[in-house]
């Protein structure tokens, strides 16, 4: 039986490296594509910058070629930017909306012809716990993911006669890279109003990535959701007590939800 062939975007490190090496210990033919086009032990390097819409036509193009088809795609290419959102620039917070969302879409749009033509398929996008709920100083990494969130529910109602699953896959804090390779705005440098705040937010959320859950945790997740033969359409992942603030935003009172979440979030 021929190996099921999945495409993991955001795959030269952290949460992506983790899916393409477990699914490629699994059986699955894994390309991992990244701006690196970094290989694993047991995978393809591809090199697709998902900015760009010609290098992802041609990455799944190159993809289909050697395979014939694409059964799953794993979008986890991302990264985060920290800065109060009055001195991130409106091209600081372009970027960073262009790679964590538009760059799924564009990877999106390109196998979705190929899956709904072969009769089926996976998609399972690397949402974040800070795409239900707002984290300070990092505001337009929660509206990407927030963006991905409306994306993947209303694609769910239009490819599902096709045969197609899509599943929102929410971390909490992983340790992982993406903690050293977070960008600061430009104007958080020297700034006068917000830079205690701004800094005890931040450390707040580099000591828990560091304390966080291993990116091989998401990985067994995404395995999980994969083989599964009812996907969910959103599932959590990570330590207990983040994952309970998922069900208390949904029930309790914002105001209350929000006195409590001040801790956590370093701004109490």
């Amino acid at each position: 039986m021929a190996s099921r062939v999945v495409l993991v975007t955001g795959a030269s490190a952290g949460i992506g490296r983790a899916c393409a090496d477990r699914l490629a210990a699994a059986g699955w033919a894994v390309t991992g594509a990244s701006r690196r086009g970094t290989p694993g032990e047991s995978w393809a390097g591809l090199v697709m910058n998902v900015d760009d819409e010609a290098a992802v036509t041609a990455g799944v193009r190159g993809v289909l070629a050697e395979h014939g088809r694409i059964d799953a795609l794993v979008a986890a290419a991302g990264w985060g930017i920290a800065g109060a959102v009055e001195h991130t620039t409106v091209a600081e917070a372009k970027a960073q909306v262009e790679t964590n969302f538009w760059g799924t879409v564009r990877t999106v749009q390109a196998v979705l012809g190929p899956m709904r033509e072969q009769g089926g398929g996976r998609i399972v996008l690397l949402s974040s716990i800070g795409g239900v709920l707002g984290i300070p100083f990092q505001a337009f990494y929660s509206a990407s993911k927030f963006a991905l969130e409306g994306l993947a529910e209303a694609l769910a109602y239009e490819v599902q006669p096709f045969g197609i699953h899509v599943t929102l896959v929410q971390p909490g804090n992983i340790a992982t890279d993406f903690t050293a390779s977070r960008q600061r705005a430009a104007a958080s440098a020297g700034d006068p109003v917000y830079a205690a705040a701004l800094a005890k937010a931040v450390g707040v959320m580099e000591r828990d990535e560091a304390n966080g859950a291993p990116a091989s945790d998401v990985a067994a997740v995404v395995q999980r959701v994969l083989d599964s033969r009812r996907p969910p359409r959103r599932v959590s992942v990570g330590k207990a007590s983040e994952r309970f603030g998922l069900v208390a935003r949904r029930f309790l009172p914002y105001r209350v939800f929000e006195a409590g979440a001040k801790g956590s979030l370093g701004v109490g």
